[in-house]
């Protein structure tokens, strides 16, 4: 299979701390490929590295064939990204903003016709201000979705969103996934994780503790529930434990 996300020996510091440290991560065309843990576990510096918004210490990394620093303007017309914590100005509507991301790519999607997939058809001429917390995490993924992206990277995808509208992204993704989008994504919730990704890397103070399938993660373990397995992983438990 073509691989479209090629990460070797990452590492990357910040004065004393190594946020990661040699990571390696391989996803192949129409993949889904989940990095989780726990709050600084390093996902966010991994994926600020992977995009270049970040220099990595050492490593090296390749998406769609391409180094993402040095061939910035070039990949960046075929990789969406969408960040949980967006800020627009004042007043823009949903359609303005659309517009206005549509116009840094050479080929877009048609917006319209994405807004109504994520039930925001009804929203064009509303303020982004004014949208509700779903609405507006819905919004930042038809966004990363824009630029009709090879490759997108999205970050907490369905926080705040209720069970329907959670339900309603997945099927969007997995339907671009089939029609061979490939997904880099965090999330905590792991029901999401396990309906969506084909592979996940479980984060630890900067290193990966376990790359393969969420099956693979549960019979490598003593638990026969993700969740657990993960928790496991991470040793979260046994820190909530401590003040108990």
């Amino acid at each position: 299979m073509e691989i479209t996300v090629k990460v070797e020996k990452l590492s990357k510091s910040y004065a004393h701390i190594q946020a990661v440290e040699n990571l390696d991560i391989s996803i192949c065309r129409g993949e889904v490929f989940g990095l989780l843990g726990a709050n600084g576990a390093g996902k966010s510096t991994a994926i600020e590295c992977i995009l270049g918004t970040k220099k990595q210490d050492s490593g090296t990394v390749s998406i769609l064939g391409m180094n993402p620093r040095t061939d910035r303007k070039k990949l960046f017309e075929k990789v969406g990204v969408q960040f949980q914590e967006a800020n627009y100005q004042d007043k823009i509507t949903v359609a303005e903003l659309c517009e206005v991301t549509q116009a840094l790519y050479k080929t877009s999607s048609c917006y319209a016709d994405l807004l109504k997939r994520f039930g925001l058809a009804d929203k064009l001429k509303s303020q982004v201000s004014e949208l509700s917390g779903g609405q507006k995490q819905r919004l930042f993924i038809v966004l990363a979705l824009i630029p009709d992206p090879e490759v997108v990277f999205l970050d907490e995808l369905t926080t705040g969103l209720d069970a329907r509208a959670r339900r309603d992204v997945w099927k969007c993704l997995s339907d671009l996934k089939a029609k061979g989008l490939t997904i880099l994504l965090t999330s905590h919730f792991m029901d999401e994780v396990e309906e969506l990704c084909d592979k996940i890397m479980i984060l630890k103070n900067g290193k990966s503790v376990f790359c393969g399938t969420v099956q693979e993660v549960i019979t490598s373990g003593p638990y026969e529930k993700f969740e657990d397995a993960y928790l496991w992983y991470t040793d979260k438990e046994d820190k909530e434990n401590e003040g108990i």
